[in-house]
């Protein structure tokens, strides 16, 4: 069966190419899956770019993108899948347990050594899969994983878990931070109060302890990372929390003065990279099947446009998830 992928090149762009080797029968414990449409993370944009802000570099002719749903057209032997399944891919190789030590970066697709989603279609190993939620497009279930799960991961599954009354703060309207706003949108019938957004004003943690009454946020997603990290320190009350996501900022190395803010305000802060394990992944996808959420799309592209889909990345200009159709 013939195949076309997207590859990134030497320039920091993408070409589209028929691959000369052709779509395999999959094995015993695999499933041929067509994919239906892709999702950009920015994670993306850095690999594409061949940013020395990601860690890894990308092999030549990488295939990028780690988030896509499809349809399973042929099912192995032994797959516990079967045809017209709709599916989404778990990117990375951690299947369950809370140890991020179980995360490996270089086992994530669209990166290094492995070629991602941006193509037609793929054989693919049954345990790297997630029932996508019904009532969903697609479209929107390509966005679930990276960030659907990071959001997911940083209100449920830290050391301080999203409880009634609680105060979250998200950031911004990308595709994390809507996830987030999300969840709080169902948590807010369990008693949550306030829904904050950061862009409205540079000095927004004053704001944020305006409306806590002077006390501060107990949980903050933090997406932005050196530009915004001493306004959210300040936003977070005394013993809160922070789960660091991403480095949206445009100065990701910049140099910040945060520890005794940090000690003598006894708050924690972690770095959470991979979003999470298949379990949370599919903890998520139920979860927006009972509750029929519809991640926000703020473009939608045709595979033939996937380039210009790249550039949207770049400049996240509108809220939610840049999105490629594939057919």
């Amino acid at each position: 069966m013939a195949n076309q992928a997207w590859q990134i090149t030497s320039a920091g762009t993408i070409t589209l190419k028929d691959l000369t080797t052709p779509v395999g029968k999959p094995g015993p414990k695999q499933v041929l899956i067509r994919i239906h449409a892709v999702a950009f993370n920015y994670r993306d944009v850095l690999i594409a770019d061949h940013s020395p802000n990601y860690p890894i570099q990308a092999k030549p002719d990488l295939i990028p993108c780690s988030d896509g749903a499809g349809i399973v057209e042929e099912a192995g032997s032994e797959s516990v899948w079967t045809k017209g399944d709709r599916v989404m891919f778990l990117p990375n190789s951690w299947l369950s347990g809370a140890d991020p030590r179980n995360f490996k970066l270089n086992e994530v697709l669209g990166g290094g050594d492995l070629d991602g989603t941006l193509r037609r279609w793929v054989v693919w190993d049954d345990d790297r899969l997630i029932k996508a939620p019904a009532g969903l497009s697609m479209e929107e279930a390509a966005t679930i994983f990276t960030a659907g799960v990071t959001a997911w991961a940083g209100l449920f599954h830290g050391p301080m878990k999203l409880e009634p009354g609680m105060t979250v703060l998200t950031q911004g309207t990308g595709g994390v931070s809507c996830y987030g706003i999300q969840k709080l949108q169902v948590a807010k019938k369990l008693g949550a109060k306030h829904l904050i957004n950061y862009i409205k004003t540079p000095d927004w943690s004053a704001e944020v302890l305006k409306a806590t009454n002077g006390v501060g946020v107990d949980l903050v997603l933090d997406v932005v990372g050196a530009g915004s990290i001493e306004q959210t320190i300040k936003a977070t009350r005394f013993g809160g929390f922070i789960t660091i996501l991403g480095l949206l900022t445009d100065e990701p190395t910049k140099k910040v003065d945060v520890v005794q803010d940090l000690l003598y305000g006894c708050k924690t802060m972690r770095g959470h990279l991979g979003a999470g394990n298949k379990e949370m992944g599919e903890e998520l996808s139920v979860f927006m099947e009972k509750h029929q959420l519809h991640p926000p799309i703020a473009e939608l592209f045709e595979f033939e446009e996937a380039e210009k889909a790249l550039k949207a990345s770049k400049k996240l200009a509108k809220p939610g998830k840049i999105v490629v159709r594939v057919g």
